[in-house]
């Protein structure tokens, strides 16, 4: 099946999980047994399609992509939105004010274990499946391969957000399986790993896809998870060998390339591209509403929630959420050409709008919504944003190596090597005075700490509003002398308006959110300290 249509194809609802040992629990009549289902290549194809879903979905009660936390809860944006009131679960998230009725958390905690759920069912259902005309052997591993990359990739997305959460391995086919209590944040990244690990001996090169599979699964968006997920464990020996792995055997290979236009990357010709690790796929789809439940459209909200409230943008005008902050644009050193790439400025005029500028910052999110001429590309329908959403990039990986090889003690000239790649896109873009090599910028000098410090630099500005930001800043320790509104570098110096909103940081306890009630009062377990 052609890999811009499988996020929305739902892994088949309808087979009956139960096994029936009495008269009294007769299969209902029209309701597909599992062994009646999986009886071709195809079936298994469509299931695994179906573990792919949920990646994409960002509305049920309420909007929750994870940008809501990746950007809004970091020093990145500001919430946004028509006014501070717009939106009052996204402002408890922008001011550390959240608690567990938060329908964005329940919402993600939700579509992320619906995920979980429909990877388990393929990996134990495709293992049983007997290679055949329609699966060869390759195929089925790469299958499975698939659905516990995905597995490892829902989990990693709770465990940042959510710390411990129940882990949960096998399909869940009779009431008494489905409450089960906290594993330990440990034991999630063990299970993580231990999917990745798997994944990556089956699953295939991104040059051997066909085009139309592109945005499948491959094994250099494998070793990429691993890189990242051992960082988070500060396992940096791990983490420096599946950095290196990427580096050898998929960057310096030609499976990845840094796009020499930076700005291709948030293009609808840049989707899958030479830079994609791994992305989200969303497509306009015409017969899109906003309908009820996960799942109801193809493309994504994304575009009309951070396009500017600008008038001038006609029936193109969005809904003005995820403001960069003055932090952020300040950030970027004088020249950087990804600065207009990633951060748009109002006019005057415009600025000065109160639908416009949100606690003192007018600026907009320009990675989600342009087209290659710069502009606003038209919707069919607010739910129909057909842009990708780019979860892995190869300079991301890049910057992870760079960090891996030096708290790993490997290598400083690997992390210089690793970081310049990525610089030197960016100064060939413009003339090369205004990027110069480090340690020259931005007052570095050649030793461990300025390197480290380089490289966070360079996550930040590289990587701004892709979602990364806050949770870059938990993992390094920073994140409260960063965000406190009294004492960290970003709170003390955030406009009047904007700091009389954020309640203080509470080291120990905002670095998590807490698990959702309405998922507690279903499945009794330990609440996150502090909520």
């Amino acid at each position: 099946m052609k890999i811009s249509n499988i996020f929305k194809v739902c892994a088949p609802a309808a087979l009956l999980l139960t096994a029936c040992n009495s008269w009294l629990a007769e299969p209902t009549p029209g309701v597909t047994q599992l062994d009646e289902f999986f009886t071709s290549g195809a079936a298994c194809e469509q299931v695994v399609n179906g573990c792919y879903s949920p990646l994409a979905w960002e509305f049920n009660q309420t909007y929750f992509s994870e940008w809501f936390i990746g950007d809004i809860a970091s020093d990145d944006a500001l919430k946004g939105g028509q006014n501070k009131a717009d939106g009052s679960d996204a402002y408890d998230i922008d001011n550390f004010k959240t608690n567990a009725n938060n329908k964005i958390l329940l919402n993600y905690y939700r579509a992320k274990f619906m995920g979980i759920s429909r990877c388990n069912l393929a990996i134990q259902e495709i293992a049983k499946y007997e290679p055949d005309t329609t699966l060869t052997v390759e195929q089925r591993d790469r299958m499975i391969g698939e659905a516990r990359f995905l597995r490892g990739f829902y989990y990693f997305q709770l465990v940042r957000v959510f710390g411990g959460v129940p882990l949960t391995q096998e399909v869940l086919d009779s009431e008494t399986k489905w409450r089960g209590p906290r594993a330990s944040e440990a034991d999630i990244y063990e299970a993580i790993v231990a999917d990745l690990e798997a994944a990556e001996k089956t699953l295939w090169a991104k040059s051997k896809y066909a085009p139309e599979d592109l945005g499948r699964a491959t094994r250099g968006a494998a070793r990429a998870m691993l890189c990242k997920v051992n960082l988070y464990r500060k396992n940096y020996e791990e983490a420096y060998k599946w950095g290196k792995k990427f580096v050898d055997e998929e960057y310096n290979a030609g499976e990845y390339s840094l796009f020499a236009d930076y700005g291709q990357n948030f293009t609808l010709s840049g989707e899958n591209g030479s830079e994609s690790v791994f992305e989200i796929q969303y497509m306009a789809d015409p017969t899109s509403d906003y309908g009820e439940g996960f799942g109801f459209t193809r493309g994504t909200f994304g575009a009309i929630l951070t396009r500017p409230r600008l008038d001038s943008m006609g029936a193109n005008k969005g809904w003005g959420w995820n403001h960069p902050t003055q932090n952020l644009y300040d950030e970027f050193e004088q020249g950087d050409p990804r600065l207009a790439l990633t951060i748009g400025v109002p006019n005057a005029s415009e600025a000065s709008s109160v639908e416009v500028n949100y606690l003192g910052s007018p600026y907009y999110n320009l990675k989600v919504c342009q087209s290659e001429n710069n502009t606003f590309p038209a919707l069919d329908h607010d739910s129909r944003g057909p842009l990708n959403y780019r979860l892995v990039r190869a300079s991301d990986v890049l910057l992870l190596f760079a960090e891996a090889a030096l708290e790993s003690g490997k290598s400083e000239t690997e992390a210089k090597w690793a970081l310049e790649q990525v610089r030197n896109r960016a100064r060939m873009m413009v003339n090369a005075t205004v990027l110069p090599e480090f340690p020259n910028y931005l007052g570095y000098a050649d030793n461990t700490e300025s390197l480290r410090k380089a490289i966070r630099h360079e996550r930040r500005v590289e990587l701004a509003m892709e979602g990364h930001r806050w949770f870059d800043l938990v993992r390094w320790g920073v994140a409260a002398e960063v965000m406190d509104k009294d004492n960290g570098s970003y709170g003390k110096s955030e406009s009047a308006e904007a700091r009389a909103e954020m309640a203080s940081f509470i080291k120990g306890k905002h670095e998590l959110f807490p698990i959702p009630s309405e998922e507690i009062a279903l499945n009794p377990m330990e609440q996150n300290p502090g909520y």
